[in-house]
C-alpha cells in the first residue's frame, strides 16, 4: 500500500466529511461539497484533476434535459451496469444532507454522456419510487444484486431526524437510527418493497457493504440507540424468482467493529477496509482485505501503509473511494496554520506486494511539514458531525479552462451581491435559497424610490407569496427605508361631492271632470 500526499490547494476547503467522488472510466468526479453551488459551477460536480501531486478541479456541466440535483452529502451510491459483459454504467445517488441539512427521499441516476479534454457533460435524472418508499436519510448504503436473470437494488441502514410528532424544543433536529429495514427497489418499474428480518435488531448508520451476485455482507457501523459499533457480520441473500422476492439473513463471524470505513475494490473478488473509528475518539489504523467468493467471504488483516505523524495524531478523518484500488483521504490543518479551514490530503493506492515494491521504487512520497504535536484539535462524535463552515475563496490554477471565481462578472454591479440596507445579511460565501423559485442566486425586487435600487426579498422580509405577487403584478414597492416616502408620495384623492337636488313641492290633488278626449290627450302629454 502506498501512501502520496497531494499538495494544499486554495478551493480544498470545498473536500469537507461527507462528499462522494463517481470514477467513470478512470477519471474521477467529485460531488457534494458543503456549500450550495455558485454561478460558475451551477451543478457543483468537479473533475479531479491530480498531477505531480497537485490537485485541481475543472467544473463539469450537465445537459439540458438534466434535472436539478442539490449537492448531497453522506449519499448512498452504487455503479448499476446495463448488463454483465457492458462496460458502460451508470451512479445510482439516493439520499444524503442538503447544505440546509435537509434530508432527501430522492433517487438519481448519473451518466456521464460526453467527455473532452475541455469538458465532461453529465445527464442527471430523478427517479420516481413508489410503494414502500424509504424515508429520508443519511450515512446509508445502496447495492445492486442479481438473481436468476433479474436485478434489484438494496437500500439499507441510515439515520433520519426524529419524526416530526416526537420532536421537542430541546431536541428539534435530533437525529435517531433508521429503522432496521431492508428495502428492495425494483429500478425498472421504481417499486419499493420493504422486508423487516429478525436477525437486523438494531439500525445502523456509517456501516460498509460489499455485494457480489445475489449477496450482500454488511460489517460495522454504528447504532444511536447504545452507542455502539456492530462486531457482527450480516449476510443478506435475495432470491428473486418469477414471483416475490426471497430475502433472508445470516449472522457470520469475523466482523469488525468500525464506522465510517472506506472499502475500495481491487480486483472482481478483493476489496480493501481503511480508516474509520473503533470508538468516538479513536481511528482504526489497521487495514483488512475482503475476499468474496461465490459464497463465502474471508476477511483478514493486511499490512497497513506507513501512516505519517499527522495522520497517527490527528483525531478526526474523511475520505471516499476514488476507484481502481484508490482512496482520497482528509486530514484537517494544524489550529496553528493561518488558514484555519486548511485541509491535507493523501492518497492511498491499495494494490498487490508486488506492485507495492514497483512503486515505491520510482515513487517519491512527499508530506507536508507538520507537527507531530496533535494540537488542540476538537473531541469527534462520528464523522458526520464534524464538518467546517468556510467555503472556496478562490481556484488559483493555470488551465484556462479550471474554475476560476475571477473569471466571473462584477456581481457587486450586476445586484445580486449588493449591501441592499443596513441589516443586509446576504454574502456570496454563505447565502443559500430562501425561495422555492431560487437555486443560485437571491430574489431581488426593485424599489421605486428615485431612479429606483435593488434589494434582497429575504432582507425586505417578504413572503414568497407577496414576492410573487409583486414580481407579477405591475405595481410600484417601495422598500422598508423608503416605505415612509411612498405615504409622502401619495397625494389625497379627488372626492367628488355629489350635488343634492332640490325636492319638488308635492302637488295638491285636485279633482276635476274632464272628457273622455281631453282624458286622452292629458294623459298622453303626462307620460311623454
Amino acid at each position: 500500500m502506498l501512501l502520496q500526499a497531494v499538495s494544499a490547494i486554495s478551493n480544498s476547503s470545498l473536500l469537507q466529511p461527507g462528499f462522494s467522488l463517481l470514477n467513470f472510466d478512470g477519471l474521477v468526479f467529485f460531488f457534494g461539497q458543503k456549500g450550495w453551488p455558485k454561478r460558475s459551477c451551477p451543478t457543483g460536480v468537479f473533475l479531479l484533476n491530480i498531477k505531480q501531486n497537485e490537485l485541481k478541479m475543472k467544473p463539469a456541466a450537465f445537459s439540458k434535459d438534466s434535472c436539478y440535483l442539490p449537492p448531497l452529502r453522506y449519499p448512498a451510491l452504487c455503479t448499476l451496469r446495463g448488463n454483465a459483459e457492458s462496460d458502460e454504467y451508470q451512479y445510482i445517488i439516493h439520499g444524503g444532507k442538503t447544505p440546509n441539512n435537509d434530508l432527501s427521499d430522492k433517487i438519481y441516476i448519473m451518466s456521464l454522456i460526453s467527455k473532452n479534454s475541455k469538458k465532461n457533460t453529465f445527464q442527471c435524472v430523478e427517479k420516481d419510487l413508489g410503494g414502500d418508499v424509504p424515508e429520508a436519510r443519511y450515512g446509508h448504503t445502496i447495492n445492486v444484486v442479481h438473481s436468476r436473470g433479474k436485478s434489484m437494488i438494496v437500500i439499507f441502514g441510515g439515520r433520519s431526524y426524529t419524526p416530526l410528532a416526537q420532536r421537542t424544543t430541546e431536541k428539534w433536529n435530533s437525529v435517531v437510527d433508521c429503522l432496521p429495514s431492508v428495502f428492495l427497489v425494483d429500478f425498472e418499474f421504481g417499486y419499493c418493497t420493504s422486508y423487516i428480518l429478525p436477525e437486523l435488531q438494531d439500525g445502523l448508520s456509517f456501516h460498509v457493504s460489499v455485494a457480489r451476485n445475489d449477496t450482500i455482507y454488511i460489517l460495522g457501523g454504528h447504532s444511536l440507540q447504545n452507542n455502539t459499533r456492530s462486531p457482527n457480520l450480516y449476510k443478506l441473500k435475495v432470491d428473486l424468482p418469477l414471483g416475490s422476492p426471497a430475502v433472508t439473513c445470516t449472522i457470520l463471524p469475523g466482523g469488525i467493529s468500525v464506522s465510517s470505513a472506506i472499502v475500495t475494490q481491487t480486483s472482481d473478488t478483493e476489496f480493501v477496509l481503511v480508516g474509520g473509528y473503533q470508538s468516538d475518539h479513536q481511528k482504526r489504523l489497521v487495514c483488512n482485505t475482503i475476499v468474496l467468493e461465490d459464497n463465502k467471504i474471508e476477511i483478514v488483516e493486511r499490512a497497513s501503509p506507513d501512516w505519517t505523524p499527522d495522520i497517527k495524531h490527528c483525531r478526526m478523518w474523511f475520505g471516499c473511494d476514488m476507484g481502481k484500488g484508490s482512496v482520497l483521504l482528509g486530514i484537517p490543518g494544524a489550529n496553528k496554520q493561518l488558514i484555519s479551514d486548511a485541509n491535507y490530503f493523501y492518497i492511498l493506492r491499495c494494490k498487490g506486494a508486488e506492485e507495492d515494491k514497483e512503486e515505491e521504487l520510482t515513487a517519491q512520497i512527499c508530506s507536508p511539514t507538520l507537527t507531530e504535536d496533535p494540537g488542540d484539535s476538537t473531541p469527534f462524535e462520528d464523522s458526520e458531525e464534524f464538518c467546517f463552515s468556510a467555503e472556496a475563496n478562490s481556484f488559483d490554477v493555470d488551465d484556462t479552462d479550471t474554475y476560476n471565481e475571477d473569471d466571473e462578472e462584477d456581481e457587486s454591479e450586476t445586484g445580486y451581491w449588493i449591501t441592499c440596507c443596513g441589516r443586509c445579511n446576504i454574502d456570496i460565501n454563505t447565502w443559500v435559497p430562501f425561495y422555492s423559485t431560487e437555486l443560485n442566486k437571491p430574489a431581488m425586487i426593485l424599489c421605486s424610490s428615485g431612479a429606483g435600487h435593488w434589494v434582497h426579498a429575504q432582507c425586505m422580509d417578504l413572503s414568497e407569496s407577496m414576492l410573487l405577487h409583486l414580481s407579477e403584478a405591475n405595481v410600484k414597492y417601495f422598500c422598508n427605508e423608503h416605505v415612509d416616502l411612498n405615504k409622502a408620495l401619495q397625494t389625497p384623492k379627488k372626492v367628488v361631492h355629489l350635488k343634492k337636488q332640490p325636492m319638488k313641492p308635492l302637488r295638491k290633488k285636485t279633482t276635476m271632470k274632464l272628457t273622455t278626449p281631453t282624458k286622452k290627450s292629458f294623459l298622453r302629454r303626462l307620460f311623454q
